[in-house]
């Protein structure tokens, strides 16, 4: 075990400049007298965030998933790691590779119980000749899903916790409600009546925590949640903070880029699987804290784009 001058074990985060990796750093920042210390993993430590993670008081250390060397020496001495990959930023293939040199790196560093935050592999779900999610670069369904899923067989050579997670909620910041030209306000995405899995990013961080303080759970899926609500249901919780009419419109999914609607599609047609493996009563055990979508809106009612 691997601890730092404090006695405390040391936990690596990838991404730590990023949604998931700056939340689970932040989370452990938040938890002085907890088992854990930090080790910030960025790739330029002069940027902003890096900076505002210093000065939260916790290593910030430099290394480039391209390079594999810097990554293992990131990782020596840690008992854990947080390890995900950029899957918007990066074609898939380059999203497997960071995969293969994080898991490498982590098995000749010792690390206790690595955590990877990781997706379905869509491409399991779909009969060939199933033409419902056309192939998006030549072999994928959802590249940014597939990629990490395949990526698992990676991380079964050493001790991890595979993190599934879910629709980031921040995604409505960006691309909430719209005015319409009757002037009411319409959610609209092709979800059909089906349920969509989602999660504030700040939470995904938080049960990564609760993760490395929980040993048992090596070897293990663990797919999480904060509510799985139907595009009715989140206009509704839309109108009620907004107060005033919400509506939601089920789109065709054909006006979204490709590899978005399959995502979607995904979601709709197969969501006895993926909404059916993320439990929200589940995941408040792990993580008691957990916000639900109303309590996420109204703290980010301001900055929620209408």
């Amino acid at each position: 075990m691997s601890t730092s001058t404090d006695g405390k074990r040391v936990v690596a985060v990838v991404g730590a400049t990023g949604r998931q990796g700056g939340g689970l750093v932040r989370s452990l920042a938040a938890d002085p007298d907890g088992a854990f210390a930090v080790r910030a993993i960025t790739r330029d430590a002069g940027t902003p965030r890096a900076k505002e993670l210093a000065g939260l008081g916790v290593e910030v250390v430099i290394a480039d998933l391209d390079d594999p060397g810097s990554v293992e020496a990131a990782f020596t001495g840690a008992y854990g790691a947080f390890c995900v990959t950029a899957g918007q930023e990066h074609p898939p293939e380059r999203e497997t590779a960071h995969a293969a040199t994080m898991a490498a790196a982590a098995g000749r560093a010792g690390v206790a119980h690595v955590v990877w935050s990781t997706f379905e592999d869509t491409r399991t779900f779909v009969r060939p000749g199933d033409d419902r999610m056309p192939l998006v670069r030549g072999q994928y369904r959802v590249p940014h899903y597939d990629a990490k899923g395949a990526a698992d067989a990676e991380f079964r050579a050493v001790p991890a916790t595979f993190l599934r997670t879910a629709f980031y909620w921040e995604n409505f910041l960006d691309s909430g409600p719209r005015r319409g030209d009757d002037g009411v306000l319409t959610l609209a995405m092709p979800l059909g009546p089906a349920r969509l899995p989602g999660i504030a990013v700040a939470d995904i961080g938080r049960c990564a925590h609760a993760i490395l303080r929980r040993p048992e759970l090596v070897g293990k899926t663990v797919s999480i949640t904060g509510e799985n609500l139907t595009g009715a249901e989140y206009a509704a919780a839309f109108a009620d903070l907004f107060g005033e009419p919400v509506r939601f419109a089920d789109v065709p999914a054909d006006v979204l880029p490709t590899e978005l609607a399959n995502m979607f599609r995904f979601t709709r047609d197969f969501e006895a699987a993926y909404a059916g493996a993320r439990d929200p009563a589940e995941v408040r055990e792990l993580h008691p804290g957990l916000l639900t979508f109303r309590q996420w809106l109204s703290e980010n009612l301001e900055r929620t784009s209408r």
